[in-house]
C-alpha cells in the first residue's frame, strides 16, 4: 500500500496530470480516500514555490536564446497579455478568479498553470498560495465525486 501512496504522491506532482489524475488512481486502487486526498494535495503543492519564484526567471533568461527564445518569449507575452485582461475583468476578485481557475478541473487549469499565471501577474505569494490550495482542494473533491459516480455507473452495466 505504501507503494501505491507513493504513486499517488508522484502523479500529483506531474504537470497537467496533477491531483486530477492522482485522485482517480487512488480510488481505482481502492486506497482509503482521506489519506490519499491529503497525500495528493501535498504532492500537488510541493512544486508551487519553485514555479512561482523561478519559472518566470527561467522564461526571461531563455527568451533571447537561439532554440528556445521564440517559445519562451511567446509564453511571457501570452501570460502578460492574458494576465492584464484577467486583472481588468476580475479587479479585486483576482484571487477568487485564480481559485476558480485552479479548482474547476478542466485540462490546462491546474496548480502548475495557476501558479505560473500568479507569478507572471506579480500576485502576492501568500494570497496566491491560499487561492491555489483552495482550488486544488475543490478540484480534488470534484474529481473524487466524479470518479465515484463513473465507477458506480460503470458497475451497473
Amino acid at each position: 500500500m505504501l507503494k501505491q501512496y507513493l504513486i499517488v504522491f508522484l502523479v500529483s506532482m506531474v504537470p497537467l496530470i496533477e491531483l486530477r489524475g492522482a485522485i482517480p488512481y487512488a480510488i481505482k486502487m481502492e486506497l482509503p480516500i482521506l489519506p490519499s486526498y491529503i497525500i495528493a494535495i501535498i504532492g500537488n503543492m510541493i512544486p508551487m514555490p519553485f514555479i512561482f519564484f523561478f519559472a518566470r526567471k527561467v522564461l526571461e533568461w531563455g527568451k533571447d536564446k537561439p532554440v528556445i527564445g521564440k517559445f519562451f518569449t511567446f509564453c511571457l507575452e501570452k501570460g502578460h497579455k492574458g494576465g492584464e485582461k484577467l486583472k481588468e475583468k476580475a479587479g479585486k476578485g483576482l484571487y477568487w478568479a485564480l481559485f476558480l481557475f485552479v479548482g474547476i478541473p478542466v485540462p490546462g487549469t491546474g496548480a502548475w498553470t495557476g501558479t505560473l499565471a500568479a507569478s507572471i501577474l506579480d500576485m502576492d505569494f501568500k494570497k496566491s498560495v491560499r487561492a491555489v490550495v483552495c482550488g486544488v482542494v475543490l478540484a480534488g473533491v470534484i474529481m473524487g465525486l466524479g470518479t465515484k459516480i463513473i465507477l458506480i455507473i460503470g458497475s451497473l452495466f
